[in-house]
Protein backbone atom coordinates (compact mmCIF):
# COMPACT_ATOMS: atom_id res chain seq x y z
CA UNK A 1 0.00 0.00 0.00
CA UNK A 2 1.30 2.92 -0.80
CA UNK A 3 1.49 5.74 2.33
CA UNK A 4 -1.92 8.10 1.45
CA UNK A 5 -3.56 4.55 1.09
CA UNK A 6 -2.72 3.34 4.45
CA UNK A 7 -3.12 6.64 5.94
CA UNK A 8 -6.67 7.04 4.84
CA UNK A 9 -7.64 3.65 6.06
CA UNK A 10 -6.72 4.51 9.09
CA UNK A 11 -8.22 8.06 9.08
CA UNK A 12 -11.42 6.34 8.35
CA UNK A 13 -11.01 3.48 10.96
CA UNK A 14 -11.15 6.03 13.60
CA UNK A 15 -14.47 7.33 13.13
CA UNK A 16 -16.77 5.33 16.20
CA UNK A 17 -19.37 6.66 16.94
CA UNK A 18 -19.39 6.15 20.75
CA UNK A 19 -15.85 6.54 21.12
CA UNK A 20 -15.17 9.95 18.95
CA UNK A 21 -11.81 10.70 17.38
CA UNK A 22 -10.90 13.73 19.19
CA UNK A 23 -8.99 16.84 16.35
CA UNK A 24 -6.88 19.36 17.94
CA UNK A 25 -7.20 21.63 15.35
CA UNK A 26 -3.71 22.27 13.65
CA UNK A 27 -2.55 25.34 11.10
CA UNK A 28 1.08 24.77 10.39
CA UNK A 29 3.85 22.09 10.38
CA UNK A 30 5.01 23.36 13.95
CA UNK A 31 1.93 22.76 15.49
CA UNK A 32 1.47 19.38 13.40
CA UNK A 33 4.39 18.30 14.99
CA UNK A 34 3.30 19.23 18.70
CA UNK A 35 -0.15 18.08 18.73
CA UNK A 36 1.57 14.90 17.04
CA UNK A 37 4.11 14.59 19.87
CA UNK A 38 1.35 14.84 22.33
CA UNK A 39 -0.48 11.56 21.45
CA UNK A 40 -2.45 12.76 18.61
CA UNK A 41 -3.38 9.81 16.42
CA UNK A 42 -4.29 12.04 13.27
CA UNK A 43 -4.32 16.03 12.15
CA UNK A 44 -6.90 18.09 10.95
CA UNK A 45 -6.15 21.68 9.69
CA UNK A 46 -8.77 24.28 10.50
CA UNK A 47 -9.62 27.05 7.64
CA UNK A 48 -10.02 30.08 10.24
CA UNK A 49 -6.52 29.30 11.93
CA UNK A 50 -4.88 28.77 8.81
CA UNK A 51 -5.56 32.01 7.43
CA UNK A 52 -5.11 33.64 10.71
CA UNK A 53 -1.36 32.40 10.80
CA UNK A 54 -0.78 33.64 6.82
CA UNK A 55 -2.04 37.02 7.60
CA UNK A 56 -5.57 36.35 5.69
CA UNK A 57 -9.12 36.41 6.96
CA UNK A 58 -11.30 33.19 6.59
CA UNK A 59 -14.04 32.99 3.75
CA UNK A 60 -11.08 31.48 1.24
CA UNK A 61 -9.29 34.46 1.59
CA UNK A 62 -6.28 32.73 1.61
CA UNK A 63 -5.33 31.50 -2.18
CA UNK A 64 -5.69 27.92 -2.94
CA UNK A 65 -1.93 27.67 -3.44
CA UNK A 66 -0.96 28.95 -0.52
CA UNK A 67 -3.06 26.51 1.66
CA UNK A 68 -2.22 23.49 -0.32
CA UNK A 69 1.60 24.40 0.46
CA UNK A 70 0.65 24.53 4.12
CA UNK A 71 -0.75 21.12 3.83
CA UNK A 72 2.27 19.77 1.62
CA UNK A 73 4.72 21.23 4.56
CA UNK A 74 2.06 19.75 7.25
CA UNK A 75 2.15 16.26 5.15
CA UNK A 76 5.50 16.54 5.05
CA UNK A 77 6.55 16.53 9.10
CA UNK A 78 4.70 13.88 10.28
CA UNK A 79 3.54 10.24 9.39
CA UNK A 80 -0.11 10.83 10.68
CA UNK A 81 -2.99 11.05 8.55
CA UNK A 82 -3.98 14.54 7.48
CA UNK A 83 -7.79 15.93 6.90
CA UNK A 84 -7.87 19.94 4.97
CA UNK A 85 -9.97 21.82 5.94
CA UNK A 86 -11.44 23.06 2.37
CA UNK A 87 -14.15 25.45 3.53
CA UNK A 88 -16.54 25.23 0.35
CA UNK A 89 -14.16 23.84 -1.66
CA UNK A 90 -12.72 26.99 -3.78
CA UNK A 91 -14.86 27.94 -6.56
CA UNK A 92 -18.51 28.75 -8.14
CA UNK A 93 -19.15 25.32 -9.44
CA UNK A 94 -19.21 21.63 -8.56
CA UNK A 95 -16.22 20.99 -10.98
CA UNK A 96 -14.57 23.42 -9.40
CA UNK A 97 -14.62 21.61 -5.98
CA UNK A 98 -13.64 18.52 -7.67
CA UNK A 99 -10.38 20.10 -8.68
CA UNK A 100 -9.46 21.11 -5.55
CA UNK A 101 -10.05 17.72 -4.06
CA UNK A 102 -7.66 16.17 -6.57
CA UNK A 103 -5.47 19.20 -5.65
CA UNK A 104 -5.83 18.18 -1.71
CA UNK A 105 -4.96 14.35 -2.64
CA UNK A 106 -2.72 15.38 -4.68
CA UNK A 107 -0.90 17.26 -1.51
CA UNK A 108 -0.80 14.21 0.51
CA UNK A 109 -4.60 14.93 2.30
CA UNK A 110 -6.49 11.79 3.34
CA UNK A 111 -9.74 13.87 3.96
CA UNK A 112 -11.69 17.42 3.78
CA UNK A 113 -14.37 19.38 5.45
CA UNK A 114 -16.26 21.02 3.03
CA UNK A 115 -19.00 23.63 3.92
CA UNK A 116 -22.53 24.02 2.57
CA UNK A 117 -22.10 27.70 2.59
CA UNK A 118 -21.14 30.89 0.37
CA UNK A 119 -17.53 32.17 1.49
CA UNK A 120 -18.77 35.25 0.90
CA UNK A 121 -21.80 35.70 4.16
CA UNK A 122 -21.60 32.32 5.54
CA UNK A 123 -24.86 32.03 3.94
CA UNK A 124 -26.49 28.35 2.82
CA UNK A 125 -26.20 26.68 -0.92
CA UNK A 126 -29.22 25.62 -1.70
CA UNK A 127 -29.62 21.72 -0.97
CA UNK A 128 -29.58 20.51 -4.55
CA UNK A 129 -26.25 22.74 -5.30
CA UNK A 130 -24.64 21.64 -2.05
CA UNK A 131 -25.27 18.32 -2.67
CA UNK A 132 -23.88 18.24 -6.71
CA UNK A 133 -20.48 19.49 -4.52
CA UNK A 134 -20.40 17.16 -2.48
CA UNK A 135 -20.88 14.68 -5.47
CA UNK A 136 -18.51 16.11 -7.42
CA UNK A 137 -16.21 15.54 -4.51
CA UNK A 138 -16.17 12.51 -4.36
CA UNK A 139 -16.06 11.87 -8.05
CA UNK A 140 -12.49 13.32 -7.83
CA UNK A 141 -11.67 11.28 -4.62
CA UNK A 142 -12.78 8.34 -5.84
CA UNK A 143 -10.95 8.80 -9.13
CA UNK A 144 -7.55 8.93 -6.60
CA UNK A 145 -7.85 5.77 -5.50
CA UNK A 146 -7.83 6.05 -1.70
CA UNK A 147 -10.69 6.04 0.56
CA UNK A 148 -10.64 9.68 1.26
CA UNK A 149 -13.04 10.80 3.83
CA UNK A 150 -15.56 13.81 3.03
CA UNK A 151 -16.95 15.55 6.07
CA UNK A 152 -19.91 17.28 4.63
CA UNK A 153 -19.98 20.29 6.98
CA UNK A 154 -23.68 21.68 7.37
CA UNK A 155 -23.73 25.76 8.91
CA UNK A 156 -27.71 25.08 9.50
CA UNK A 157 -26.71 25.97 12.96
CA UNK A 158 -25.19 29.08 12.25
CA UNK A 159 -27.77 30.63 10.64
CA UNK A 160 -29.01 31.39 14.03
CA UNK A 161 -27.95 31.72 18.03
CA UNK A 162 -27.64 28.59 19.46
CA UNK A 163 -30.69 29.88 22.01
CA UNK A 164 -32.80 29.67 19.02
CA UNK A 165 -31.93 26.00 18.19
CA UNK A 166 -34.67 23.41 18.11
CA UNK A 167 -36.34 20.60 16.24
CA UNK A 168 -37.07 22.29 13.08
CA UNK A 169 -33.50 23.29 13.02
CA UNK A 170 -32.04 19.98 13.76
CA UNK A 171 -34.92 18.65 11.02
CA UNK A 172 -33.12 20.97 8.55
CA UNK A 173 -29.61 19.69 9.56
CA UNK A 174 -30.69 15.98 9.24
CA UNK A 175 -32.07 16.56 5.51
CA UNK A 176 -29.05 17.67 4.75
CA UNK A 177 -27.49 14.64 5.79
CA UNK A 178 -29.41 12.57 4.10
CA UNK A 179 -28.54 14.06 1.14
CA UNK A 180 -25.09 14.48 1.16
CA UNK A 181 -25.03 11.03 2.44
CA UNK A 182 -26.44 10.17 -0.82
CA UNK A 183 -23.89 12.34 -2.87
CA UNK A 184 -20.94 10.66 -1.09
CA UNK A 185 -20.27 12.12 1.99
CA UNK A 186 -18.77 10.20 4.62
CA UNK A 187 -19.29 12.87 8.30
CA UNK A 188 -21.81 14.89 8.72
CA UNK A 189 -19.96 18.22 10.42
CA UNK A 190 -22.54 20.68 12.70
CA UNK A 191 -20.68 23.21 14.14
CA UNK A 192 -22.61 25.83 16.32
CA UNK A 193 -25.13 22.92 18.06
CA UNK A 194 -24.08 22.60 21.64
CA UNK A 195 -27.53 21.61 23.21
CA UNK A 196 -26.86 17.89 24.35
CA UNK A 197 -30.49 16.61 23.75
CA UNK A 198 -30.31 17.83 20.46
CA UNK A 199 -26.91 16.76 19.53
CA UNK A 200 -28.55 13.06 20.74
CA UNK A 201 -31.36 14.14 18.41
CA UNK A 202 -29.20 14.57 15.71
CA UNK A 203 -26.80 11.28 16.04
CA UNK A 204 -30.22 9.53 16.34
CA UNK A 205 -31.31 10.54 12.76
CA UNK A 206 -28.33 10.87 10.77
CA UNK A 207 -27.49 8.66 8.07
CA UNK A 208 -23.48 9.63 8.66
CA UNK A 209 -21.48 9.60 11.61
CA UNK A 210 -21.37 13.25 13.79
CA UNK A 211 -18.68 15.68 13.96
CA UNK A 212 -18.91 18.62 16.65
CA UNK A 213 -17.03 21.23 17.26
CA UNK A 214 -15.87 22.25 20.79
CA UNK A 215 -17.26 25.50 21.48
CA UNK A 216 -17.58 27.16 25.48
CA UNK A 217 -20.57 25.84 25.85
CA UNK A 218 -20.27 22.58 23.92
CA UNK A 219 -21.14 19.19 26.56
CA UNK A 220 -17.93 17.69 27.99
CA UNK A 221 -16.29 14.85 26.10
CA UNK A 222 -17.77 12.22 27.63
CA UNK A 223 -21.34 13.20 27.37
CA UNK A 224 -20.37 13.85 23.34
CA UNK A 225 -19.52 10.34 23.89
CA UNK A 226 -21.86 8.84 25.34
CA UNK A 227 -24.75 10.40 22.49
CA UNK A 228 -22.97 8.75 20.13
CA UNK A 229 -20.88 11.59 18.11
CA UNK A 230 -18.49 10.29 16.14
CA UNK A 231 -15.47 13.07 15.84
CA UNK A 232 -14.77 16.47 17.83
CA UNK A 233 -13.11 18.77 16.79
CA UNK A 234 -11.56 22.05 18.12
CA UNK A 235 -11.73 24.55 15.48
CA UNK A 236 -10.22 27.75 15.92
CA UNK A 237 -9.57 27.13 19.82
CA UNK A 238 -5.92 25.77 19.56
CA UNK A 239 -4.69 28.71 17.38
CA UNK A 240 -5.97 31.29 19.44
CA UNK A 241 -5.14 29.63 22.91
CA UNK A 242 -1.65 29.85 21.39
CA UNK A 243 -1.57 33.11 20.05
CA UNK A 244 -3.09 34.24 23.54
CA UNK A 245 -0.06 33.35 25.20
CA UNK A 246 2.51 34.34 23.36
CA UNK A 247 0.77 37.75 23.55
CA UNK A 248 0.35 37.73 26.92
CA UNK A 249 4.27 36.49 27.23
CA UNK A 250 4.97 39.75 25.21
CA UNK A 251 3.10 41.83 26.81
CA UNK A 252 4.61 40.69 30.38
CA UNK A 253 8.16 41.63 28.61
CA UNK A 254 7.15 44.96 27.27
CA UNK A 255 5.11 46.07 30.47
Amino acid sequence: MTASLAQAQAFRSLHQPGTPLVLFNIWDAGSAKAVAAAGAPALATGSWSVAAANGYADGERIPLETALANLRRIVASTPLPVTFDLESGYGDGAGDVGRTIAAAIAAGAVGCNLEDSFPTDGSLRPLDQAAARIAAARAAADASGIPFFINARTDVFFQQKAEAHDAATVAAAVERAKAYAAAGADGIFVPGLVDARLIADVVRASPLPVNVMVMPATPARAELAAAGVARISYGPGPYLAAMKAVQDAAAALYA
